[in-house]
């Protein structure tokens, strides 16, 4: 029943947001590939592309792909469906957890099973909610955006019916019975229809910034990680993953997964928007961040789990395809 309310409200959501979003994007569409230059192979993927004519770059970077947004707002009534378009998602939230785990457990203490309690933690292209309605249930105040509107409207329809959430600022009547005067604030969860860029511009910081699968498909990398960097706190994390740009990457994430399989809808992985974990290191020791770690997160087909790699596990042969990436910003 759950599952039939968020998909019902999510594919009226969608509906709209396609019918608004169908004429921009056939005209942005073919700046999505053009954007990227190969000029520098150190850089690959992570060049800004050249400001539109008429733009003022004193706004700031826009890294928002119209055809990427009308492509996942198509999606967006298959969120929760664990054995649908997202079902490796799903899979991949455990692991998304333990890996924002490590990398706090490398710079403080962490107890008791809501360990990130206290902590403000922002969420950046959550989709459904998967990852968000995780996060708060371990204790961190939520924000969770997304550049698609029905997107957020799938999450914050079943975050509403779950009682254990408390969800802010959402249209949707939430479930959850208030807490008495005299127990602990409870997390927070809210979802807005905005971009980073947004964010930014309202002088917004969090002690954890995270993008799962998620800058693999904008339109400006570089322009991206730094806004999350400027909405990063000092000495807070910066957390990414996403899939590296090798041969191996591309037979399996879009020869097999999407052409073959059809696991996921053929269009959903642009190969040249893959980033090698090499090209994000350096992008962060040219900004003097600190402590770059990479943890590749192959998939088990005959376990089907995702397994988080230790560092340097298999000589980095294991960050061939899905990998995931944490920094910390100085205290300076």
């Amino acid at each position: 029943m759950l599952r039939s309310a968020v998909q019902t409200t999510a594919r009226r959501a969608g509906a709209s947001a396609r019918q608004a979003a169908r004429a921009p994007a056939r005209a942005t569409a073919p700046a999505a590939s053009a954007s990227f230059s190969t000029s520098s192979p150190r850089l690959h993927g992570l060049s800004s592309p050249p400001p539109a004519p008429g733009s003022s770059s004193a706004s700031g970077p826009n890294t928002i792909s119209q055809a990427e947004i009308e492509h996942f707002s198509r999606l967006s009534a298959d969120w929760w469906d664990p054995t649908g378009e997202f079902g490796l998602l799903h899979r991949m939230n455990p692991a998304r957890i333990d890996f924002v785990r490590g990398e706090l457990l490398r710079a403080e203490e962490l107890e008791g099973p809501r360990w990130l309690a206290g902590k403000d933690v922002l969420d950046v292209g959550c989709g459904g909610g998967i990852f968000a309605e995780s996060l708060t249930r371990l204790g961190a105040n939520t924000l969770a955006i997304d550049a698609s509107g029905s997107n957020i409207t799938t999450a914050q329809t079943h975050a509403a019916l779950d009682p254990s959430l408390h969800v802010l600022n959402s249209p949707i009547p939430s479930r959850a019975s208030p807490s008495p005067s005299s127990a602990r604030p409870r997390p927070t969860l809210e979802y807005r229809h905005c971009a980073a860029e947004d964010l930014v511009r309202e002088g917004r910081q969090f002690d954890v910034v995270c993008a799962m699968e998620v800058i693999e498909h904008v339109e400006d990398p570089r322009g991206f990680l730094e806004c999350l960097m400027q909405l990063t706190k000092p000495g807070g994390h910066l957390l990414l993953s996403t899939i590296s740009r090798t041969p191996l990457a591309r037979l399996l994430t879009i020869t097999l997964a999407e052409d073959v399989l059809r696991l996921v809808t053929p269009g959903t992985h642009t190969y040249h928007k893959y980033l090698k974990p090499s090209e994000l290191c350096d992008f962060f020791a040219d900004k003097r961040w600190d402590g770059f770690e990479v943890r590749g997160c192959p998939y088990d087909p005959i376990a089907g789990k995702w397994r988080l790699l230790e560092l340097g596990q298999f000589g980095g042969a294991g960050e061939l395809v899905n990998y995931f990436a944490g920094v910390r910003r100085p205290l300076q």
